[in-house]
């Protein structure tokens, strides 16, 4: 079994992850594409997408709704280039609760 993984978030984010060894990147110039590429590789069965941060506050209810009742795909959400945006709860921390059961403790 192969996992397969891709990169969804602006041009000068997804060139750093091919040029660091992601085979699949995808950049997106607005919200409805981004949306639109999230559901197709959901359809396909990636096991990892990484995103940006913006893309994920802008999606989460679709990416609630892709992930809730399922442990793949795993969305992770990283800063893009402009840094970390400040939230009152971290995804990458629900996701590990989720995915693993245990809260992790800052």
């Amino acid at each position: 079994m192969t996992s397969k993984v891709a990169v969804i978030a602006d041009q000068d984010t997804v060139t750093g992850f091919m040029l660091g060894g992601i085979k699949e990147g995808y950049p997106v110039e607005d919200m409805q594409e981004a949306s639109k590429t999230l559901e197709d590789l959901v359809s396909k069965d990636y096991s990892i997408i990484i995103t940006t941060e913006k893309i994920g506050d802008e999606l989460r209810d679709k990416i609630n709704s892709l992930t809730s009742e399922r442990a793949l795909p795993m969305i992770i959400e990283i800063p893009d280039k402009s840094g970390s945006i400040e939230r009152e709860t971290d995804p990458l921390r629900e996701l590990i609760k989720r995915v693993i059961g245990v809260e992790m403790v800052k």
